[in-house]
């Protein structure tokens, strides 16, 4: 097979369909029409943001892998295929209670120290460093927890369902969703154990991030919405942590709801995470989730691009404000989302220089998502050299 990144999109799904399933067998799979799989295999017309998660769903691939950005698990650069070993490991081995040779676990306010370095290289989009910071909480937090008491056992399990909340959010975004969904699963288990409702809510929002990843746009909107119920706040009373997570909650619905074109719904959800965020006031971090009013702000351009209303997106992004303090992930979707907007008004310069300054700032996360590509597309209309400059300059395949 010829390298993957030179392939075009069309061979990568034809590729990728394989002779055991016929276009109409991909078309019924991915909830799509015949005429779309014909046509993306031909390489005629654009697919949108929804068609591609629907396909790679019924691909059981990644978006990232079908644009070329990320070549099939066999072609991940050693790097990542490395991290994702590292990750299965722990998750599979901390599950099972397989850690012998493993010595003396650290201490809980060692493993609590590595957690806070996690959550801060999760954000930063390092994902070598990240994979050794998961199996080193995971099979160490694992040992000590099993012989723990009291309060010990309790700070541990909470450490533990932490990190696998961030080795879920991790293996998803490498496009591994069975990994990510065994290591939820223990999240949740570990969560509800502790007796602490705001981190199991939390849970539950990157739960409907994996459902989001995996195409299954109701499943993310209905675990969004049944978790955000559980924790429904007094604004005039509630806690900041209730606050942080009903609002974190309500961004997780209302993009959801925007990846199915409910406007109505989107906008509903919206508008309770902007109340949270600004009862809150704040941007913080709780349990390695970010929330505040620059959420809000930022994820409401995002939403304004999933529902194609790009001008309105562009007008929210001329009024937002990013804070030096803003974490670097979020900051670089945000771009992401003004980027495609750019595209879409014919602001290709602004949209390229955005482009750029995102694969320059996240160099490894910027690998692992579908807007570069689909932004390389819309560029190539004008001037696929300054594209082929972009995907240079930057370390990512943008067009074939």
């Amino acid at each position: 097979m010829s390298n993957w990144a030179d392939l075009t999109t069309g061979k990568r799904i034809k590729h990728l369909r394989g002779s055991d399933l016929t276009q109409q067998g991909l078309a019924e799979a991915a909830g799509v029409s015949l005429a779309l799989v014909q046509k993306a295999e031909q390489d005629r017309g654009e697919l949108s943001v929804g068609s591609l998660l629907k396909l790679a769903n019924a691909l059981k691939t990644d978006v990232a892998v079908i644009l070329g950005q990320q070549a099939p698990r066999q072609g991940m650069s050693r790097d990542t295929r490395v991290a994702l070993r590292r990750i299965s490991d722990a998750v599979h081995e901390g599950a099972l209670g397989d850690w012998d040779g493993l010595g003396e676990p650290s201490t809980l306010a060692e493993l609590s120290t590595a957690l806070d370095r996690m959550w801060a290289t999760y954000w930063r989009g390092e994902y070598g460093e990240l994979s050794e910071l998961i199996a080193k909480v995971l099979l160490e937090g694992s040992a000590r927890y099993e012989q723990a008491t009291g309060y010990e056992r309790e700070r541990l399990g909470a450490v533990l369902a932490s990190t696998y909340q961030s080795a879920a959010s991790t293996a998803v975004l490498l496009g591994q969703r069975d990994l990510a969904f065994g290591a939820i699963t223990s999240a949740r288990r570990l969560a509800e154990q502790s007796g602490d409702p705001v981190r199991a809510a939390l849970v539950e929002s990157t739960l409907s991030w994996i459902h989001l990843r995996s195409a299954r746009v109701p499943r993310a909107v209905a675990v969004a919405e049944r978790a955000a119920a559980q924790i429904e706040p007094s604004f005039s009373k509630a806690p900041r942590p209730q606050l942080l997570a009903y609002g974190r909650l309500m961004i997780a619905a209302a993009v959801a709801a925007s990846r199915r074109g409910d406007t109505a719904s989107a906008d509903e959800y919206l508008s309770q995470a902007q109340a949270a965020a600004a009862r809150l006031g704040s941007d913080e971090v709780l349990y390695g989730t970010y929330f505040g009013p620059t959420t809000a702000s930022t994820e409401a351009v995002g939403i304004a691009v999933a529902l194609g209303n790009h001008g309105r997106a562009l007008k929210l992004a001329a009024h937002t404000e990013l804070p030096r303090s803003m974490l670097k992930i979020p900051r670089n979707r945000y771009k992401l989302d003004v980027a495609l907007a750019q595209c879409e008004a014919k602001l290709y310069d602004r949209a390229a220089d955005t482009l750029i300054e995102v694969g320059l700032d996240a160099p490894q996360w910027v690998k692992h998502q579908a807007l570069p590509g689909v932004i390389g597309k819309r560029l190539a209309k004008v001037s696929t050299a300054r594209v082929r400059n972009i995907s240079e300059l930057i370390g990512v395949p943008l067009i074939a």
